[in-house]
């Protein structure tokens, strides 16, 4: 769905490279149409087209797309002209080879690198040089990037068999299942995304045209919009539905929706890093983001439309939710605006 929200926490990652610079990330939040002051907040969240706009607004004032993150630029333009070479790739293994060919030919912090084991392969993200990244975000994003950029060349979502990071566990460790929807592993040797060999030979169905519209938000919106894949959260969030103002389906319902038995379904949410619970509360948090900010409601209407009778229960939640009231969150946000 695209009303998934993101974590304060992300806005924080992506502008600390920034930050250390000098660069004013307030003037970059305000081109975003979001208020600083969402960086004091622990629980506060933004709109998916929110954090796309900070993104472009953070790579166009820096003119850097490592985002400050190590001592030298990458040029803008430079992730561009690496998919348009990678375009007229066979398959999905001469793109990995292709693009770490490409950007071998520059002094860089990091590398990729692609490993063949077996029926296995891994996308390894390597530091070669001490990065200003202490929240680890940039290796997160090239990571993400990568997978959802890959999926989208071969036109098929590639299911991920682990992630595996070389630091340990953080704090937003739950803002992952988003990200990677597979089991996660921390203090590992590398960091690195695993998935099967069988994705490697798939060819790449998209065209120059195709790229050309792909590159007018991207990768900016590769980081801001959820993973929507096959993935048994994204297709029980699909099952729900966005209307929520009716009872949702117990547990048992969805199990047969989906063709599994209900001990299934409870193993493979839990490899996803969720539960039932969790997606239906985030579903109705995400949702009550989307009303707040357009402002075609009241908050007491907002309450029932996200399945609360009661307004005061819609209150708490939101609260526990964001850190903020319905209201104060409401307040603090502005006009939708488009930004060229």
């Amino acid at each position: 769905m695209e009303d998934i929200t993101i974590s304060e926490h992300f806005l924080r990652a992506a502008l600390s490279g920034a930050q250390a610079k000098g660069f004013d990330t307030k003037a970059m939040l305000l081109k975003a149409n979001i208020s600083p002051d969402v960086l004091s907040e622990k629980k506060a969240r933004v709109t998916g087209k929110q954090y796309t706009r900070l993104m472009q607004a953070l790579w166009n004032d820096m003119q850097d797309e490592f985002m400050g993150f190590y001592k030298h630029r990458s040029k803008p333009g430079t992730f561009a002209t690496m998919c348009q070479l990678v375009i007229h790739s066979a398959n999905l293994e001469s793109v990995f080879r292709r693009g770490t060919q490409f950007y071998s030919l520059f002094e860089k912090p990091i590398s990729l690198e692609l490993s063949v084991v077996d029926n296995q392969a891994s996308l390894i993200i390597r530091s070669e040089e001490e990065l200003n990244d202490p929240m680890h975000f940039l290796q997160e994003s090239l990571l993400v990037i990568w997978h959802r950029l890959c999926c989208w060349l071969i036109g098929t979502h590639i299911i991920l068999d682990e992630a595996s990071f070389t630091y340990s566990s953080p704090e937003h460790v739950g803002e992952y299942r988003h990200l990677f929807h597979c089991p996660l592993h921390f203090c590992q040797d590398v960091t690195a995304i695993r998935f099967s060999t069988r994705y490697l030979q798939m060819p790449v169905l998209r065209d120059e045209i195709e790229l050309r519209k792909f590159l007018r938000t991207s990768p900016a919106d590769l980081l801001a919009k959820p993973d929507d894949s096959n993935s048994f959260t994204a297709r029980i969030r699909k099952i729900i539905g966005r209307d929520l103002s009716a009872d949702m389906p117990d547990f048992e319902a969805v199990s047969s929706l989906l063709n599994v038995s209900p001990q299934t379904l409870r193993r493979r949410l839990k490899d996803e890093n969720t539960s039932y619970q969790e997606i239906k509360d985030n579903l109705r948090r995400d949702m009550s983001i989307y009303h707040l900010c357009r402002r075609e409601y009241t908050i007491n209407e907002i309450a029932i439309l996200v399945g609360f009778t009661e307004p005061s229960t819609f209150h708490r939640a939101f609260k526990k939710w964001t850190g903020l009231t319905p209201g104060a969150y409401r307040e603090g946000e502005r006009p939708e605006i488009e930004i060229s």
